[in-house]
């Protein structure tokens, strides 16, 4: 079940905080627990970047995955179908950045997810 106020949510997989928003943009922390993974999923509406701020992420885009530390960053294409896992045993935190013209949270289609949500 998901848990939010205006800038904080609580996920099964960990928390996000909203930290800024702006015209087409938005900037969130990302929070995954150890051992955790977010849905595979893509956005009609928005693009991504993310930059790892602790730990070490496994992201995969379209199938392919690429690990990444602290301070590396990618680009998650609008419409990618993708994903952000935490294979270790500490938190992973990642700064989001979104860009687009629609940065609503129902701008997922969920393909793969871990804790059966739509």
């Amino acid at each position: 079940m998901d848990k939010s106020n205006n800038n904080f949510d609580i996920r099964p997989w960990g928390s996000f905080k909203v930290i800024d928003i702006g015209p087409n943009y938005q900037v969130k922390r990302i929070t995954v627990l150890p051992g955790k993974r977010l849905s595979l999923q893509s956005h009609k509406h928005r693009k991504e970047h993310w930059i790892v701020a602790n730990g070490n992420a496994e992201v995969e885009i379209n199938g392919e995955i690429t690990c990444l530390r602290i301070s590396q960053s990618i680009d998650i294409p609008l419409g990618s179908i993708h994903r952000l896992s935490n294979n270790t045993n500490s938190e992973l935190i990642i700064i989001e950045i979104q860009f687009g013209e629609y940065l609503g949270e129902d701008d997922i289609i969920r393909y793969e997810d871990d804790f059966n949500r739509v």
